[in-house]
């Protein structure tokens, strides 16, 4: 049965942050959450769990982690051992575990800028210092690329101590190739420096991309490697607040799940069900179809950039449903965060907040319906006529 993504609920009488944050005349394009229900197998096994009646706590199963490593499996042909798999609230926590677990102000953590922006949170959270990795940006027409300076990369890996990845990465919707995960792998195991994969939009692939886990390189990669997965972008349960760290290397993981414990951290349980449910696989035929949703709003944010604002720069996102726009050649004076909020009534990611890199440019999020994310687009196009 086809699932319709052109529908889509009213979500300003809910308690929605994407929805209630503005005013109700302004249209909201930026938080990374979509606006389309869960497939239907998770509502279901909600609703299930409502209707029994009691909300008690409950713990990760061995079930839910034979799950989680059968899903790696199935995806990747990576073998996963089930106690493997740690329960952690989302994948902002994973990584912020992590720092508090090995990090120290000795050693620095790197990130590759502009990025996600609770990778820059962390310096400030557990206190150790930020290491940054610009990309290399390359323009063509209206199309940007980026690229990694592995110069800058080996330098700031001699400081690190941990490696935060972003992959497939926010804003930019890169999937690095098997080659560069590769190559910055071998920087850091030449470095002794952990790597953290945050790979939470790895399922929500476009154009049939295919996705490489960082750990499935080898088992020398994987023993170095804290992997970090969820069901909350993939199948749009973010409130849920339910995630995954994947660690083979028994010492790092004893070590982890101290700090997990010692800061207290439980999983919900509706989290937990549809975790369950989400990763096995009887929401395979919905992701197909949301995945083909999504690159035709791709598509179509590209091709109206290139249309109607042809002073704007945009990347051509290969997973993920973000997209990034570069306004430094257009007229606007300042932050075009402010001027589309201002004068079209637009709600967009402030692209400062990813980095420095990322002034003058700013995030959308096309995980919409098709007429939701024309709206919006077509505010921007006459505020942009209108200098």
């Amino acid at each position: 049965m086809p699932y319709n993504f052109d529908i889509t609920p009213n979500r300003r009488k809910t308690n929605s942050i994407k929805w209630t944050l503005y005013p109700s005349d302004v249209i909201p394009l930026w938080v990374a959450d979509m606006d389309f229900p869960a497939p239907n197998p998770i509502l279901r096994s909600l609703h299930d769990m409502i209707d029994h009646g009691v909300l008690g706590y409950d713990v990760p199963t061995k079930a839910l982690k034979e799950t989680v490593a059968a899903r790696m499996d199935s995806l990747y042909g990576w073998k996963v051992k089930p106690e493997a798999v740690s329960a952690v609230t989302g994948i902002v926590t994973g990584f912020s575990v992590a720092a508090r677990a090995f990090g120290s102000p000795k050693k620095g953590i790197m990130i590759q800028t502009p990025v996600y922006n609770e990778f820059h949170e962390v310096k400030i959270n557990v206190g150790i210092p930020q290491l940054d990795v610009p990309f290399v940006k390359s323009v063509d027409g209206n199309i940007m690329r980026y690229e990694i300076d592995w110069d800058v990369f080996k330098k700031q890996a001699k400081k690190a101590g941990i490696f935060l990845l972003c992959n497939p990465h926010n804003p930019l919707g890169i999937i690095f190739s098997r080659k560069d995960l590769l190559r910055m792998a071998e920087i850091c195991l030449e470095n002794n420096v952990l790597i953290v994969s945050d790979e939470i939009h790895s399922e929500l692939l476009l154009d049939g991309n295919k996705f490489i886990p960082m750990a499935k390189l080898s088992s020398e990669i994987a023993n170095r490697t804290i992997t970090l997965v969820a069901p909350s972008k993939t199948y749009n349960v973010p409130g849920l607040f339910c995630g995954f760290a994947i660690i083979p290397n028994k010492e790092l993981r004893e070590r982890y799940n101290k700090e997990v414990e010692r800061l207290r951290i439980h999983v919900s349980s509706t989290g937990l069900y549809a975790a369950q449910m989400g990763f096995s696989g009887q929401c395979d035929g919905w992701l197909k179809e949301l995945r083909q949703y999504l690159t035709a709003n791709r598509d179509f944010l590209v091709d109206y950039v290139m249309k109607y604002m042809p002073d704007v720069r945009t990347t051509i996102p290969a997973a993920t449903y973000l997209g990034w726009l570069d306004f430094t050649q257009t007229a606007i004076k300042g932050s075009p965060y402010d001027f589309f909020l201002k004068k079209a009534k637009v709600a967009l990611s402030n692209g400062k907040i990813f980095g420095k890199e990322g002034e003058g440019h700013v995030r959308i999020n096309f995980g919409t319906s098709r007429k939701h994310l024309k709206q919006g687009l077509d505010r921007m196009r006459d505020a942009l006529r209108s200098l």
